[in-house]
């Protein structure tokens, strides 16, 4: 993978990304190199080529597989789900059929910071064992 997108810019091909979620699921990805950015690729490449329940599926065991792989702990169900849900309202605005590494680059630039999740719950409810365990709504504002 080139380098300079490693450190944030632009995906160049579906190939890149590709590389990303296949490096995520074997835990070859050094932890350090597993970010919001990365995150939120993973999360469009399962929503863009899977349906929605084998993707959210694939997206919790990866991350448990990954977290466990580097001796983690801190997997977060409303925090993962919170995500899938942002990425397909993206791909339901932006349309599926523009090349994946321009949605990708345009999905980092316009859902890219990652305190967005401070929009629609508050730092309570998200630190909360509820949320952790299990989908719990937004308290500040509705998704959607």
């Amino acid at each position: 993978m080139n380098k300079e997108n490693m450190a944030g810019q632009s995906y160049l091909s579906e190939e890149e990304i590709e590389i990303l979620v296949r490096q995520f699921e074997s835990c070859e990805l050094p932890l350090a190199d597993f970010n919001h950015r990365e995150h939120l690729t993973v999360a469009l490449w399962y929503l863009s080529k899977l349906k929605e329940r084998e993707a959210i599926d694939r997206m919790r065991e990866g991350l448990v597989r990954f977290i466990n792989h580097y001796g983690e702990t801190g997997y977060h169900e409303t925090i993962t789900l919170f995500w899938l849900k942002v990425v397909r309202g993206f791909l339901d605005q932006a349309g599926e059929t523009r090349p994946l590494a321009q949605l990708a680059s345009e999905l980092i630039e316009t859902r890219g910071n990652s305190r967005l999740i401070f929009d629609y719950f508050s730092k309570e409810l998200i630190s909360s064992a509820r949320a952790k365990e299990g989908w719990v709504e937004p308290d500040l504002k509705p998704l959607g």
